[in-house]
């Protein structure tokens, strides 16, 4: 039926039942969504209503007005959604670029405080002893007013080599601390550590999942498999996940081609994305195991996930934290954008991630003293002089017993294989 004919029926059915005759025929793209409409209609109202009649210590523009409405309305949709000024958007893209002034601490709202997922790893947050579950309360000085994650970050984030103080409370303590951070330029190196220990057994660190993870971790890989590689750890500990294509990238180095990944299903099912290894590498059958904890969240979580739902490797430590959900940076007039929950994440084999976590098949846990301590063991490597290293940080290096138990299982993995 054309628009034209369309209309013409509608009109003349208008004393029918317009509604029913438009709900039955199945009304085309352009035809008036009403409920929209109306709630359209009755925001501008309340907008005209504000706008007319508020008396404050300044005018309630239109501006203003309709940002804060845009900003409760998508923050109100979960703690991952943001509407996004053009100073916080441009910081999104900086994030995921790897390259910002900051602290570096990763932080969410919980229970209506903003709480440390965890702090980056080498960076000023990190050295000082911020800790994930880390509450802040104020920042330089003052209390954190209608706390939300991009004003925190608004607040910590500055140019290189300025200080911010950032008062935290620490449940476990239950006491309150100040951190007086310098800001630097947090160029983040996402690959990190990369040893061949005794026995064979290769060790790397993914930190988060940047635009140039993929290269770095294939860079690493290849570098210990040069030096007779016979089993590899891969620590994803207080990584608070990133980009996609760098999970992936990551999966893809163990996946053979056409094999699926990871898929993402949006709100209806015409939007399932599948995820597959683009492989043209050679086969690489060596044991893996990875480390995870808490803090192992988002695109961290999909690598333990894919590699353990397909059983390429064996997953040690805690149950990771669950977030399964997609966030599309969406790009808006004016500079500004959205940060939209638009999907969520699914192992090959259906499993959701989303508030459920990763299940390791060993379990082995570390108190939260203990995992600051494995932390500053993991940041300065160079500190290899006991002496040294108790002069500057005031402990003793302690043994990491989820890595001990990682590298125990690819020891008998081996041993079972007769190598």
């Amino acid at each position: 039926m054309s628009k034209r004919l369309f209309l013409v029926v509608a009109a003349i059915l208008a004393g029918y039942g317009l509604a029913q005759f438009a709900a039955r025929s199945g009304a085309p793209s352009w035809w008036p969504d009403r409920e929209r409409d109306r709630n359209v209609r009755y925001f501008r109202e309340v907008l005209q209503v504000v706008k007319e009649n508020y008396v404050g210590e300044a005018p309630a523009g239109y501006d203003d007005l309709t940002r804060a409405a845009l900003d409760g309305m998508v923050g109100g949709l979960d703690p991952h959604s943001q509407f996004l000024l053009a100073d916080e958007f441009q910081e999104a893209e900086e994030e995921l670029s790897n390259a910002f002034g900051g602290v570096g601490i990763q932080v969410e709202m919980r229970d209506g405080q903003v709480v440390v997922i965890t702090p980056i790893a080498g960076t000023p947050a990190e050295r000082a002893g911020v800790r994930r579950g880390d509450r802040l309360v104020k920042i330089d000085g003052r209390p954190i007013e209608n706390p939300s994650v991009e004003k925190t970050v608004r607040l910590v984030r500055g140019e290189p080599n300025t200080v911010v103080t950032l008062t935290v409370f620490r449940p476990a303590q239950n006491r309150t601390i100040d951190f007086a951070l310098k800001r630097e330029r947090i160029r983040l190196e996402s690959v990190r550590n990369a040893v061949l220990r005794p026995g064979g057994i290769g060790y790397l660190q993914i930190t988060q999942f940047s635009e140039r993870t993929g290269e770095e971790f294939a860079a690493a890989l290849e570098d210990l498999e040069r030096r007779n590689l016979r089993a590899l750890v891969i620590d994803l500990r207080n990584n608070p996940g990133g980009l996609l294509d760098a999970a992936i990238a990551v999966c893809d180095a163990f996946f053979e081609a056409g094999e699926l990944i990871v898929y993402t299903q949006g709100r209806g099912p015409e939007s399932r994305e599948n995820y597959r290894a683009e492989g043209g590498h050679a086969r690489r059958t060596y044991p893996v195991a990875i480390l995870v904890n808490g803090g192992t969240a988002s695109a961290a979580e999909i690598v333990a996930g894919a590699m353990k739902d397909t059983k390429r490797a064996v997953v040690v430590g805690e149950k990771t934290f669950g977030k399964g959900s997609v966030q599309s940076v969406i790009e808006l007039r004016n500079g500004e954008g959205l940060r939209l929950t638009t999907a969520r994440y699914y192992t090959p084999s259906g499993v959701t991630i989303h508030e459920k976590g990763i299940q390791p098949q060993v379990e082995i846990e570390v108190s939260p003293d203990d995992e600051a301590k494995i932390r500053l063991q993991q940041s300065r490597p160079d500190l290899t002089a006991p002496a040294e290293f108790n002069e500057r940080f005031g402990f003793d290096r302690i043994e990491d017993i989820q890595l001990a138990a990682a590298e125990e299982v690819l020891t008998g993995v081996l041993a079972a294989r007769g190598h």
